[in-house]
């Protein structure tokens, strides 16, 4: 009805072709579009002395994941509820090839290849978590402690598949992923609190025993507060915590060198600064020197004197600090929060549960890999490894992340639409 609406009123086709993407939410589209572009200019001002051109491979990709978006913001989301097992399943046997097949490289086993390319899974495991998540609790939110549960037991397959790989930092993500859209689906603050609580008591135990002892303490009054058995449940939390902090020393020693030194390094890199403290002082020196407006495009001395290490990958956020300052450093921060805010727009106003938790599940994705990033470029987290979204090279990464803001774009796409009279 209505093509021949349109074609009755003498409309051309190509404007009823360009009404599939009528809602399109252009604010969010045009803010990561400036991100990749901005991205591509400061990988080539990292490699601009070495003849490199990942900049306008970056460039490439994300163009190709531009038009990929575009395509997934034309169709139905929620088509995807029917297919979350597969999807799921193809996710977990990529991870499992990765650990058959892959390629190792720095001590990880985290590439397949496909061709000439170079493909990571556990990046595209992300959007499969996401879309198989918010199906989950679409059907079933997390208001209940067995929903919670069934919830986690279908993360934990992709998680220690990606953990043992070793990617420490995706399965971070993982976790904030899992966290964010419980949290969206209804859970109680204080189970997820709870859920979180084994990880510190793991390390103040074997950090400063008077501070598991008042971790314990506060998670004993949580777990009163909150969970449906009193007494079995706080009798729970304390065992659980108590033996979380025994096995703290346990799991430690699986970690390999270089993750130790990831996780450690960041309090005090000058202990090894030749060695695993080395990116993290020259990233901190690169950001001190932009001072206020930054030392110019293509200008920094860390930057173009190749100082710091894969500076076009894990550590992008020190050029935009050297060269831009502070200035551009905060103008960045800016733009992820105007990502950040529109995704929560968008989750607002989505028509049901299914587009709603898709997007909090991205933009939790998206939010807490931006935390991390920059926090370990100046020295306030451990290296982990997390790209920053749209701005650090990396082709898979680069992909997911558009093909994410696409499934976003398709719950705007289709929300519904408002009659004025």
């Amino acid at each position: 009805m209505l093509q021949r609406s349109y074609k009755s009123k003498g409309i051309p086709k190509w404007r009823n072709w360009l009404a599939g993407w009528q809602q399109l939410d252009l604010p969010l589209l045009i803010l990561v579009m400036g991100l990749t572009v901005f991205g591509g200019i400061m990988i080539r001002s990292t490699e601009i002395n070495q003849g490199l051109t990942d900049w306008w491979q970056h460039w490439l990709v994300g163009s190709v994941g531009l038009g990929l978006a575009l395509l997934i913001a034309r169709w139905r989301y929620d088509f995807l509820i029917q297919f979350h097992w597969l999807i799921y399943g193809i996710t977990n046997i990529s991870l499992l090839a990765v650990m058959i097949i892959g390629q190792s490289a720095k001590g990880a086993q985290r590439w397949l290849t496909i061709g000439s390319f170079n493909v990571q899974p556990s990046e595209f495991a992300k959007l499969g978590l996401i879309i198989t998540m918010a199906a989950l609790l679409h059907a079933r939110p997390a208001s209940t402690i067995p929903s919670i549960l069934r919830a986690l037991a279908i993360t934990a397959v992709p998680w220690a598949l990606v953990f043992l790989q070793p990617d420490l930092g995706t399965s971070l993500v993982f976790g904030a992923i899992t966290l964010g859209m419980l949290y969206w689906g209804n859970a109680n603050p204080g189970w997820l609190i709870l859920m979180v609580a084994p990880l510190v008591s793991a390390i103040a135990f074997n950090s400063y025993l008077p501070a598991w002892c008042a971790w314990v303490a506060l998670m004993t009054l949580i777990a009163w507060l909150t969970l449906p058995w009193r007494i079995l449940g706080t009798i729970g939390t304390v065992i659980v915590n108590t033996i979380a902090g025994g096995l703290g020393g346990f799991f430690w020693g699986l970690l390999k060198d270089y993750q130790k030194d990831r996780l450690i390094l960041f309090l005090e890199p000058e202990k090894d600064p030749l060695g695993g403290g080395y990116h993290l002082i020259q990233s901190r020196i690169a950001i001190g020197a932009g001072e206020l407006w930054g030392k110019g495009l293509n200008q920094g001395t860390q930057t173009q004197l190749n100082f710091i290490p894969e500076q076009h990958t894990d550590f992008i956020f020190s050029a935009v600090g050297e060269e831009l300052g502070f200035v551009g450093g905060i103008c960045l921060l800016v733009v992820f929060w105007l990502v950040c805010w529109r995704l929560i727009i968008i989750a607002q106003n989505a028509s049901e549960n299914f587009g709603s938790l898709l997007a909090v599940g991205v933009l939790s994705m998206i939010a807490f890999q931006v935390f991390v990033n920059i926090s370990m470029t100046v020295g306030l987290a451990p290296i982990t490894g997390i790209p920053l979204p749209w701005m650090s090279y990396g082709r898979s990464a680069l992909l997911t992340n558009f093909l994410a803001i696409g499934l976003v774009e398709s719950v705007a796409n289709h929300r519904p639409r408002l009659h004025f009279r």
